[in-house]
């Protein structure tokens, strides 16, 4: 199978994002920065920088104002704990993030971003139906995810 990468079209902030990716996500690095090349517009600005967060590979594109960032396309993060959920949304929104709804937030770049409990999808996949719309129900009044309130709803 060919190997998937994900490129983020950026006007001009890539770099910054990817320090800003690099920065919150373990095991992450930058691996190249491509700049314009002479005789261009933007020669010597980035127009590429290659990164990988936490081993999967992106792309940042400074290709200009054309395209933005919207909630059809967003990252999710799958967090073993609360303190996992709390790391990823406080550092995702640090420098003028958005907070969304039920684990959703958006980067001060614009991209959207699931910080999702995988105790959540537990709780949801569950056998006990009622269990499931209790917990389904609590989530649906947060911003960040709170384990400890999804439990509480699922053992009401």
């Amino acid at each position: 199978m060919p190997k998937l990468t994900t490129c983020l079209w950026f006007d001009t902030d890539g770099e910054d994002a990817a320090r800003l990716y690099t920065s919150v996500f373990p095991n992450s690095r930058i691996t190249e920065l491509v700049p314009y090349p002479e005789g261009t517009q933007r020669a010597g600005q980035t127009m590429v920088v290659a990164f990988e967060l936490d081993g999967a590979p992106f792309v940042a594109l400074n290709g200009g104002p054309q395209f933005t960032f919207d909630e059809a396309i967003s990252i999710q993060i799958d967090c073993a704990s609360q303190e996992e959920v709390d790391h990823y949304w406080d550092g995702l929104l640090a420098g003028g993030g958005q907070e969304s709804m039920c684990g959703w937030l958006k980067d001060r770049y614009g991209m959207s971003w699931q910080v999702v409990p995988t105790r959540l999808k537990e709780l949801l996949a569950g056998p006990d139906a009622a269990c499931a719309q209790r917990v389904n129900a609590a989530m649906m009044h947060m911003r960040r995810l709170d384990i400890a309130t999804l439990e509480a709803a699922a053992a009401a």
